[in-house]
């Protein structure tokens, strides 16, 4: 049975449904070099190829086709590392919605400015990405607007359970999956699904060691906050509240957390092995195979690679080193 706090697959597969033309179908790809790697069948599930860059306008767009007609009238805030605000952005602009996204100052200047040609008014006046998220829930108490929490809101978990929807559409012997984790929303959405529709199925959860809150919060058994440090997984970063534990406890059978030098490796192999551009928070997974922190034992596996914003700079810096 689904945790109540999850979306059931009856609300995943009506999200889909809604969503159906904006977001694009993503591919499923074998893996073979993975697979050698593990002893078993690996596909990644290319999120990367999404519109706007990553998942996230799954869930963004599914929130806000759910919100009345004053409520769109009102208009929308956000807060986002990047890449939820691209998608509010890209949603915002499809329904004639007026938007402000509350990005930190951190934030890589291709989400930003990819928020911005949207249309969307960006505020990047914010030290770390929780400030950014205080500012963005004050701003929408002021102006009257709806606050889209990137992570949490049952439609938004529907619309980015989307991505499970697919893969075992695609891969009905699915055994075992990897999801890249932050506040739980990806984790959340995906994991409503697959407990209600393929029991069997194993969620695994990868982080980066300096965006490990999820970790620690399973681990402690409470809502944790961390430090803001310079990570190149920033789209996982930030606190994770009482409602993203509740998710992720109900949706991760495991989570591991991965080292800075892993996700560079499998940023540089991904676009090496498979000419993909992938980001950090989306690397995760791959990392977590690559540098065995992640044992997997069912197969079919998915692993999903969830966005391709990467600053150039850095991207070009990462395929540079060895």
């Amino acid at each position: 049975m689904t945790d109540p706090i999850l979306p059931t697959p009856r609300d995943v597969r009506d999200a889909a449904a809604r969503i159906a033309g904006v977001v694009t179908r993503t591919p499923l790809v074998p893996a073979a070099e993975l697979a050698a790697l593990v002893g078993g069948e690996v596909f990644l599930k290319l999120e990367c190829l999404q519109v706007g860059g990553s998942f996230k306008l799954r869930g963004a767009l599914n929130a806000m086709l759910s919100l009345s007609k004053d409520e769109r009238t009102r208009g929308v805030v956000a807060s986002s590392a990047g890449n939820h605000g691209r998608g509010i952005a890209i949603a915002a602009k499809h329904l004639g919605v007026r938007a402000t996204v509350f990005v930190p100052r951190s934030a890589p200047a291709v989400k930003r400015d990819g928020i911005a040609a949207m249309g969307a008014t960006v505020d990047a006046s914010q030290p770390t990405y929780d400030d950014a998220e205080r500012a963005a829930r004050a701003h929408a108490a002021a102006t009257g607007a709806t606050f889209v929490s990137p992570c949490t809101g049952r439609a938004l978990l529907a619309g980015a359970g989307t991505v499970a929807l697919e893969i075992l559409e695609d891969l009905p012997t699915l055994r075992s999956v990897v999801v890249c984790v932050g506040g739980g929303g990806l984790v959340g959405g995906m994991g409503g699904f697959l407990k209600g529709a393929a029991a069997g199925v194993r969620i695994l959860g990868a982080q980066s060691v300096r965006t490990n809150a999820m970790a620690l919060a399973l681990a402690n058994g409470e809502a944790t906050d961390i430090p803001d440090q310079p990570t190149l997984a920033d789209g996982l970063a930030g606190l994770v509240d009482d409602t993203m534990f509740a998710q992720g406890r109900a949706a991760l059978d495991a989570i591991v957390t991965v080292e800075e030098t892993a996700i560079a490796d499998a940023i540089r192999w991904a676009h090496r092995s498979l000419g993909l551009t992938v980001e950090g928070a989306g690397a995760v997974g791959i990392a977590a195979l690559r540098s065995r922190r992640l044992n997997p034992r069912g197969f079919p596996l998915a692993i999903t690679v969830s966005g391709a914003n990467i600053d150039p700079g850095t991207h070009a810096e990462i395929l540079a080193g060895a």
